[in-house]
């Protein structure tokens, strides 16, 4: 089964971020594409299971179980299953990463 969805047809709250779920697609992933400005990014939370984040572009402060790791365009950062994690825009314009959820729907619990 092959399916298209498009950008505007996916849930985006008050920013430009897009949410996937991949259950009622037949997917067994879901993801956030991310478009936040200097500053923004979520609080810290967790998964129970991995959490994969590609930088596209710009530059962010990643925290995974306690460890900032500083990341830019073309990076790639894990998150393992159950680590606390967040991020924040650092740089000077827009942040975009892709975060890939390994489960077909998103499970979070925030912590902050």
């Amino acid at each position: 089964m092959h399916k298209l969805l498009k950008k505007s047809d996916l849930p985006s709250g008050q920013s430009r971020t897009v949410r996937f779920e991949g259950e009622p697609h037949g997917s067994e992933i879901s993801f956030f594409f991310v478009d936040n400005d200097p500053g923004q990014g979520p609080a810290l939370h967790v998964h129970p299971y991995s959490e994969t984040w590609m930088v596209l572009s710009g530059e962010g402060l990643f925290t995974a179980d306690g460890e900032e790791i500083e990341a830019g365009k073309g990076d790639i950062v894990v998150a393992s299953k159950g680590a606390p994690h967040k991020f924040r825009n650092t740089g000077s314009g827009p942040l975009q990463i892709m975060c890939v959820h390994a489960s077909p729907r998103i499970i979070q619990e925030d912590l902050e």
